[in-house]
């Protein structure tokens, strides 16, 4: 017996254990594998159990549109348009390939020491970032700044890397004559693993920032394991703490956690 000839609930659960992508190349082989791969019971299965708790956490675009959305568009939805949740300080998205969860947090929600003082921080709303404010770096000697994630929130048995995502100003300081610190690590933790880094490198330098494509550049902070997704703190971590020089001309976003491809 072939397996088309198969009931139409056994071939959604053959599908529902393969992959988005298996999903959506079956729905070429034939009108009924179409029909399975666009059912609610195969992306069902490969949007987040908790998705429904997230989605209710939107503060911008309504729950009930997302909540009567086919899973497959929704599922596509979330991949694209990432979803601002909770305070307005996160956001909220989904990896294409794999469905696992991906956070922004968002340059509110970050420990940024003296962040809250006008004439060495200024916060500033740019058209291009997806939340309200941005943090622009006017002026300090000590740069410091933390995004604490729980990890209860992420996938679990998942590989994340971590980014920040900037801007740097044509008129900065600093950031072309000496690195960054970068790490990430979990809450209790020594730092460990720090990583380098000239967020505006001469063109001499190795170029680590990525274009992100929508006005922000990225670039690698570290990565971690989350194992089973139990409670615990990551800290992504950005420092340069020698007061040997200032700093201005960085314009923060947010940090991001994502899946590592597999």
């Amino acid at each position: 017996m072939g397996i088309t000839q198969l009931p139409e609930e056994c071939i959604a659960l053959i599908m529902s254990l393969t992959s988005p992508r298996d999903a959506c190349r079956s729905s070429v082989v034939s009108p009924l594998f179409r029909s399975v791969a666009d059912s609610d019971v195969v992306w069902e299965k490969f949007l987040p159990p908790d998705y429904r708790n997230v989605i209710s956490q939107s503060v911008v675009f309504p729950v009930t549109t997302l909540n009567a959305m086919p899973k497959k568009s929704l599922y596509f939805h979330l991949c694209d348009n990432p979803l601002i949740i909770g305070d307005g300080n996160m956001s909220f998205s989904l990896d294409k390939p794999s469905g696992k969860k991906c956070y922004m947090v968002g340059a509110r929600g970050l420990s940024i020491t003296w962040g809250d003082i006008p004439r060495y921080w200024i916060w500033t709303p740019l058209p291009e970032s997806r939340f309200l404010k941005v943090a622009r770096l006017h002026l300090v000697w000590w740069l410091h700044v933390v995004a604490n994630v729980e990890t209860r929130i992420l996938s679990p048995q998942t590989t994340y890397a971590a980014f920040l995502v900037f801007k740097i100003e044509q008129d900065e300081r600093g950031f072309n004559r000496k690195p960054v610190q970068l790490c990430v690590n979990f809450e209790g933790q020594e730092d460990g693993g720090e990583r380098s880094v000239f967020l505006n490198p001469s063109r001499d330098m190795p170029q680590l920032a990525q274009d992100r494509g929508n006005g922000w550049k990225e670039t690698e902070m570290g990565e971690f394991f989350n194992e089973n997704g139990e409670d615990g703190v990551v800290s992504c971590i950005l420092k340069e703490l020698s007061c040997s020089s200032t700093w201005s001309g960085l314009i923060v976003e947010g940090i991001e956690l994502r899946p590592r491809a597999a």
